[in-house]
């Protein structure tokens, strides 16, 4: 599927479709920061993730091989186009429908890379503390826990991790404007009645993730902690 232009886009298509459903899952998860117990629930949630054991092992090595797979496919593809058309249009016009050519889908490798750099990064961040110390809490069932939830706290109340934060999911809420669309395009809902309900749904499903996430380092920055 890899060596066909056909099979790189159900790839796409398949693996941008778990890769958001990670992401409402994620999100759902990060909202347990809400609860007003000054992140306990977010504590717990992570202890849950964490006693899975081999479970989360088996999870994560799949998020990897999605994360990874559909970056190079979606690398594959960029330079495919550019060895097809070497010389770039100087003008865009979008012919409707399929076609569509907007700012999100002509930046898409750009934002797709930056995400990828982030994702990365946040990885080291809040599960491996490369830039922070690790800080531990008292366990309700008896024991400590890490305190996940004070680490994300203190991340969020530095302006420059929340700024960059920020930038990084109006970018991710950028790609999934046109992704979201194309996925679903990818995969053969070509309909033309279908093409414009999918391309509204996904500026929605985009803006609802981006906001979702953007509203934790907001609220934690300008309320000067959790609840």
């Amino acid at each position: 599927m890899l060596q066909t232009t056909v099979g790189r886009k159900i790839l796409t298509g398949v693996t941008g479709i778990f890769l958001i459903l990670f992401l409402v899952a994620h999100l759902a998860g990060n909202l347990t920061l809400f609860a007003g117990d000054g992140g306990e629930a977010f504590n717990l949630y992570a202890v849950f993730l964490h006693d899975l054991g081999p479970l989360l092992w088996i999870a994560e090595l799949g998020l990897i091989i999605l994360f990874g797979l559909h970056a190079y496919i979606g690398i594959k593809i960029y330079l495919g186009k550019k060895k097809a058309r070497p010389v770039d249009y100087t003008y865009y016009q979008s012919q409707g429908g399929p076609s569509k050519q907007t700012f999100a889908s002509k930046t898409m490798l750009i934002s797709g890379m930056v995400i990828l750099l982030f994702v990365i990064l946040h990885v080291l961040h809040f599960k491996y503390n490369f830039f922070m110390p690790q800080m531990m809490v008292d366990n309700p069932a008896g024991g400590q826990m890490i305190d996940l939830a004070g680490h994300v706290e203190q991340a969020f109340l530095n302006p420059w991790i929340m700024l960059a934060y920020t930038a990084v999911m109006l970018l991710i809420g950028l790609h999934l404007k046109h992704g979201v669309w194309s996925a679903f395009i990818s995969l053969g809902a070509k309909n033309p009645k279908l093409v414009p309900v999918l391309y509204t749904v996904g500026g929605i499903v985009a803006a609802l993730l981006a906001v979702g996430f953007l509203i934790i380092p907001v609220f934690i920055f300008f309320n000067g902690g959790l609840l």
